[in-house]
């Protein structure tokens, strides 16, 4: 009997775990949830960890296994700065277009304003009471925040990304395992300076890292095996307990982000797909859709790291220099999603609030959200603080509590974003490619 696809295994994952935790919730919603209910959501929290943990047990040897013997195995740097400025500039591009994507929508649509034309009355009071979130929840947001600094500016966001490319103990910032640009930036240089060594010592140094690339290859195939089961574990507990009512109150907000995130997706990413990179979007999203999903379940861009990784290289072809060089890169400075959400939720704090926002105003958004998008952890809820971060630079009155209530609809959202998070990064990884002559998703390839 043919097995399923990794894919199609993990989406039924997500669907049977939104249909149990809707069951429960429409059994049990007038009384205590019986014994075995409770269990049964402790259970899938702690399997849901554990497969968390794995996949975040292997990013840092991933990065640098991938990173070192990728380029370790050129034999010299010379097109290395080439290859950092074309990623360089097609994250931050695409960011760019996101942002003002956003930025219309949230303008055409005005979810902040009622059928009236003025700001809704109960999003406001919902906002002005701090309703929505405790100050533990938020406390635990923040405390995952990375490296975005809370209530210092704007330049303190990008000071802060600076000195997290220079850790001062390497194994410090790879234990911290929220960031990985440290540990990136030092195995580049490692990478750059064993091409340097000569013959003997590089030999001997490329071949270990190359063998230590395919262990952990294996191993990341081995956390795979067990990735529809981590989904259900992981959505179950959040399906129950949010639910769909929530959606209600703020239901046009959620609408514009959504819409916001699928025409990027679709439109702006698929163009540059088609006209730069001359690719179909089409086979391109065939051979990235499992990264996809679990991006998408697990709202962590870090966590999908080696599913990602492994998408690009052995279904669209790219090559593994290129591979390891833009996918970990990406999942620090290209959040495309973050930055648009970013965008749109303060717009629609501010059209709540009744603040009107210039053009000076929304530019000086524009480019924050651009700036504190880059180097957010890559984990669920971390961009709130940024958002936080430009509602208090705008002075916008009631910053905490606003975000307090946003955090009420996020997980959604949040788990969308990061989809076009990653999503970006394997598009930014075939415009590379491309540029550097490389042939991608030949038909074979993308049929795996």
């Amino acid at each position: 009997m043919k097995r399923f696809a990794l894919h199609w295994q993990i989406l039924a994952a997500l669907l049977l775990a939104t249909l149990t935790a809707t069951a429960f919730r429409g059994l049990f919603a007038a009384e205590e949830p019986p014994v075995f209910v409770a269990a049964a959501l402790e259970a899938c929290k702690l399997v849901g960890d554990l497969f968390l943990r794995a996949l975040k047990m292997i990013i840092v040897p991933l990065i640098v296994t991938s990173v070192v013997g990728g380029i370790a195995g050129l034999k010299e740097a010379d097109g290395f700065g080439r290859l950092g400025l074309k990623t360089l500039g097609f994250y931050m591009g695409t960011g760019l277009l996101a942002i003002l994507l956003g930025l219309f929508l949230v303008g055409v649509i005005q979810p902040g304003l009622g059928s009236d034309g003025q700001p809704n009355a109960m999003i406001r009071e919902a906002f002005e009471k701090g309703t929505g979130v405790s100050d533990g929840d938020f406390a635990k947001v923040a405390a995952a925040s990375g490296n975005v600094p809370q209530g210092k500016g704007i330049w303190a966001s990008v000071s802060g990304v600076l000195r997290s490319m220079l850790p001062e103990n390497i194994f410090a910032a790879a234990s911290a395992n929220d960031s990985v640009l440290g540990v990136l930036i030092f195995s580049l240089l490692f990478a750059v300076a064993v091409t340097r060594l000569p013959e003997r010592e590089g030999k001997s140094l490329r071949d270990f890292f190359a063998a230590a690339s395919a262990a952990v290859s294996m191993i990341v195939h081995w956390i795979m095996v067990f990735a529809p089961l981590g989904v259900y574990a992981l959505i179950l507990p959040v399906v129950h307990q949010s639910g769909f009512g929530l959606f209600a109150s703020l239901g046009k907000y959620v609408i514009t982000v959504v819409l916001a995130l699928g025409l990027h997706l679709l439109v702006t990413m698929s163009l540059i797909l088609l006209l730069v990179a001359r690719v179909s979007p089409w086979r391109h999203f065939a051979a990235v859709k499992q990264a996809m999903i679990m991006a998408f379940s697990t709202a962590s861009s870090s966590a999908t790291l080696p599913l990602t990784m492994e998408c690009v290289r052995d279904r669209c072809g790219v090559s593994p220099r290129v591979t390891s060089f833009t996918l970990p890169i990406g999942t620090s400075i290209n959040t495309d999603g973050t930055a648009l959400y970013e965008c749109v939720a303060v717009m629609f704090v501010a059209q709540v609030m009744g603040v009107a926002m210039g053009p000076g105003e929304m530019f000086f958004v524009v480019v924050a959200a651009l700036l504190t998008s880059v180097g957010i952890a890559g984990v669920p809820h971390a961009s709130l603080v940024a958002i936080l971060l430009i509602l208090k630079n705008s002075g916008i009155q009631g910053a905490e509590a606003a975000v307090g209530v946003l955090l009420a609809v996020d997980r959604l959202l949040d788990m969308s974003r990061t989809a076009v998070n990653v999503f970006g990064d394997t598009c930014v990884a075939v415009l590379v490619a491309r540029s550097e002559g490389e042939t991608v998703l030949d038909g074979e390839q993308a049929a795996t």
